[in-house]
């Protein structure tokens, strides 16, 4: 499976959100790529894995969690599922400036 076919068996509203996640991460990490890797996308930098996320029927799932800051961490806080999961719902808006935030604080973690 690719990533293309991943994100094509949702519904198109989720798709919609899939692609802008997509879009949103390879965005923040310039010179990225993707795979399917535990049967969702993940976003590579340098061949390795940076970042994963999937969607469900209620929410997009964004993880692991890079190290964080004391304001990105407040600012995941209502998201955070578990340890290293971000859950977005998806009946309200997603918050993409995070999503690039924390796919920098990824890059960031690499260097």
């Amino acid at each position: 499976m690719t990533v293309d076919e991943y994100i094509a068996s949702f519904p198109e509203e989720v798709r919609e959100v899939l692609e802008q996640v997509r879009r949103t991460i390879h965005a923040a990490a310039p010179g990225s790529g993707e795979k399917i890797s535990y049967q969702i996308p993940t976003i590579t930098l340098d061949d390795k894995p940076l970042m994963y996320f999937s969607g469900w029927k209620a929410h997009i799932a964004v993880y692991p969690l890079p190290p964080l800051d004391a304001a990105l961490a407040a600012a995941i806080k209502p998201y955070l599922s578990g340890k290293a999961t971000l859950k977005f719902p998806l009946d309200k808006p997603i918050p993409y400036d995070l999503i690039t935030h924390l796919t920098q604080a990824f890059v960031a973690a690499r260097s």
